[in-house]
């Protein structure tokens, strides 16, 4: 086996890569929008989330349940036994993956329909379902190598599939589907389709090439069906409720007569705003993958003081970028969304959504965690509770509010689920956060914000925002010297303790 990389490292790796990804997505939803317009786009982000449930349904849990299992086996000091891991979650996910893929497949008239209500789609959902198996295998050999810490392998296939993605998906809406919003959901799935093809071949060769010995049967099934149902449950619920939404957005926006366009308005949230708005987060992404199984390793050998150290590390750094990227976004919105769009109406929506994401940042980091420690059941319960709020908020404010209700729904129900996920993750770490350090650091952001909005140009707002921003996190305490230490110190040690 190769030579691991020490975990910083690893993070600043997957780091890397996840923001060339992020990147290359969101010039390519840049472009999209530009060729087929935002209702186009909304259409694309109704066929996707169709998609992206049956993905999910596919995946069956299967990917993170591969990083635990494959996690605790390392943390057991037991490589051998990886083997078994890995063909009972093969087996696994060919199972759930057929099974959905010939549903979708067979009823793909019928969703198109009385879903999304567009026939163009039949053809695209067909693709996709062809194809799910091989995507679904794909989350296991991720789960594997991200898990064993072979990041640098991973993350040049995952440059890989994303290139051959791009390069056939744009191939085909240059010289095949042209403005064609029907044609135009093909060739994005089957470019992704093509990509994941590739990744699966190559992943498979380089586990075949490790030629890793077996040490006996070990009782894998029912640690398995533990691991990976309650996430199926989890992730099905929210993929569902969450493609339900999507599908009832714009019928319950043509209620509302203040809003003339309701498949555009949709598109321009779902499609224009959430990609700009998440793509800073791919610097946090590259942390939460590792911190999935470093999290079960750690539970797995008693190492509780290193996971309440990595569970205070990580919530403040991602409360502190968080913060960084709210400020500078909405400083940004209307600049961001006239170069990208050429869309002053979605200035509004990106500067109230910025200021969510230092929420969403601080959940992310807090669910991978959680699932890190074992906590897939609880994760259930948090889902179905504000997954099931958050249909209901749209279903009655959409009419009467129109986007302006989509908002208030999506903070109330993600505000919800990170309050009750932190609480679960500091019951079961027993660390301690101090109501003062997010109230000073928020107060810190906004102040930044205010002063910074008076200054004309956007590199003088930025640049201000930044320093009036850091100096009050010294002034508070909230940022100490300690704390720079700390950082020059995992570049130095190369580790995270």
């Amino acid at each position: 086996m190769s030579k691991k990389l020490p975990i910083f490292y690893s993070a600043l790796l997957l780091t890397g890569v996840n923001l060339l990804l992020r990147l290359v997505g969101t010039s390519f939803q840049v472009y999209l929008s530009g060729r087929i317009g935002a209702a186009g786009i909304g259409l694309l982000q109704l066929t996707m989330s169709v998609g992206g449930l049956a993905m999910v349904a596919g995946m069956g849990g299967i990917r993170t349940a591969t990083m635990y299992l494959t996690a605790e086996e390392l943390g057991k000091g037991k490589p051998k036994h990886i083997t078994h891991v890995l063909s009972a979650c093969l087996l696994y996910s060919i199972l759930f993956s057929g099974s959905i893929a010939f549903t979708i497949y067979h009823f793909a008239p019928w969703i198109a329909e009385n879903w999304i209500a567009d026939t163009r789609t039949i053809d695209s959902l067909r693709l996709f379902a062809a194809f799910l198996p091989v995507v679904c295998l794909c989350g296991v050999m991720t789960g594997y190598f991200t898990a064993a810490n072979r990041i640098g392998i991973l993350a040049a296939v995952e440059v890989a599939e994303q290139i051959c993605s791009m390069v056939i998906t744009l191939g085909l809406l240059s010289f095949w589907a042209g403005a064609d919003s029907g044609k135009s959901c093909l060739a994005v799935v089957l470019g992704s389709s093509l990509g994941a093809c590739l990744t699966l071949v190559c992943l498979v060769a380089l586990r075949l090439r490790e030629r890793s010995g077996t040490d006996g049967r070990i009782p894998v099934a029912s640690r398995l069906m533990q691991a990976a149902v309650p996430l199926a449950l989890a992730d099905d619920l929210k993929a569902g409720i969450n493609t339900a939404e999507n599908l009832m957005v714009p019928r319950r926006l043509a209620l509302n007569t203040a809003t003339a366009d309701p498949l555009a308005a949709f598109g321009m949230v779902s499609g224009m705003i959430f990609p700009v708005i998440m793509f800073p987060a791919a610097i946090l992404f590259g942390l939460n993958e590792l911190l999935i199984p470093e999290m079960a390793r750690c539970s797995a050998a008693g190492k509780s003081s290193r996971i309440r150290y990595l569970t205070q590390k990580s919530l403040r750094v991602a409360l502190i970028y968080g913060l960084v990227c709210s400020g500078i976004l909405f400083l940004q919105s209307r600049a961001l969304c006239i170069s990208l769009y050429n869309s002053p109406e979605a200035a509004g929506y990106m500067g109230a959504y910025a200021l969510l994401i230092p929420m969403l940042y601080c959940d992310s980091v807090t669910d991978a965690m959680t699932k890190g420690l074992g906590q897939q059941k609880v994760c259930v319960r948090y889902n179905i509770l504000t997954s099931a709020l958050d249909v209901l908020f749209l279903y009655l404010l959409l009419p009467k509010f129109g986007m302006a209700g989509y908002f208030i729904s999506f903070f109330i129900t993600h505000l919800l689920n990170f309050i009750l996920s932190l609480g679960r993750l500091i019951k079961i770490t027993d660390i301690s956060i101090p109501f003062h350090v997010p109230v000073l650091a928020i107060s810190a952001m906004l102040f930044g914000v205010f002063a910074a909005s008076f200054l004309g140009g956007s590199l003088q707002r930025i640049a201000a925002y930044l320093v009036i921003f850091g100096c009050a996190l010294f002034l508070t305490g909230i940022l100490s010297r300690e704390d720079i230490a700390w950082f020059k110190g995992l570049i130095q040690k190369n580790d995270l303790t």
